[in-house]
């Protein structure tokens, strides 16, 4: 029939086929973005690129170096605290611990233990500004390190023993003891922080000048130091007491 329609013959068109080279090379995921190397390394390299840089001394009262001062008495040693701080200033932060103060710089306890008459009670910067200029008298006068004028003085000053007294029914009868380490530092503290406020007492000498003096005359080792002559005293009548 001339009116019947043929049938549309549909041409595909032919799909490309991968090149031998296409087919063999491996599949790989596309990039989003800059791979970055691991943490880690990047923090290694940084380290590695910028050089060590030394520490810096701390310095008692940014003069003073505290690393090389010596404690020749091993027994005063571990209560004589000569780690290096700039402001020996600690609030009072150890009094609520047992022998908290040998966590204390000597320094400071030397400052707290010139705080005695009218003119220093309770007054710790006169204090501590007294202790600072007495330390620049010492390296003035003497070109040597003041702290360690000071462990001198300290274990001059120290008595080894001292007279308790022990009572046998009605009797008391004295007897010679040895005295603790941490005690003698106290007592040490105490006989040189007496002697220079005796010694400025009527003088116009200042009470700075007075502490230089007297700590130079006992780490010397004087008599003519009041804080030196108190130990001989007391280990004479411990002697006599044994």
């Amino acid at each position: 029939m001339a009116d019947e329609k043929k049938p549309e013959q549909v041409t595909k068109t032919p799909e490309p086929t991968a090149s031998p080279e296409a087919a063999a090379a491996p599949l790989t995921q596309p990039q989003t973005g800059e791979q970055k190397p691991p943490a880690n390394k990047v923090v290694e390299a940084k380290e590695a690129a910028e050089p060590a840089k030394p520490i810096a001394h701390v310095l008692l009262f940014g003069k003073y170096d505290a690393s090389v001062v010596t404690i020749s008495d091993p027994g005063m040693a571990r209560y004589i605290n000569i780690t290096p701080i700039s402001v020996p200033h600690t609030g009072g932060r150890h009094t609520a611990k047992a022998f908290g103060k040998t966590k204390m710089s000597i320094v400071e306890r030397l400052i707290n233990n010139m705080m005695r008459t009218e003119d220093f009670t309770g007054k710790k910067m006169g204090s501590y500004m007294a202790v600072e200029n007495a330390f620049a008298t010492i390296h003035a006068k003497t070109g040597q390190n003041p702290l360690q004028v000071l462990v001198d003085a300290l274990i001059n000053t120290a008595p080894r023993e001292e007279v308790t007294r022990l009572r046998y029914g009605g009797i008391s009868v004295p007897k010679a003891v040895d005295v603790a380490p941490a005690r003698r530092v106290d007592l040490a503290l105490r006989y040189v922080c007496r002697a220079t406020l005796e010694s400025s007492h009527g003088s116009k000498t200042p009470i700075d000048e007075c502490l230089a003096n007297q700590l130079l005359l006992a780490a010397k080792n004087d008599m003519n130091s009041s804080a030196v002559a108190k130990k001989e005293e007391i280990e004479r009548v411990s002697s006599s007491a044994r």
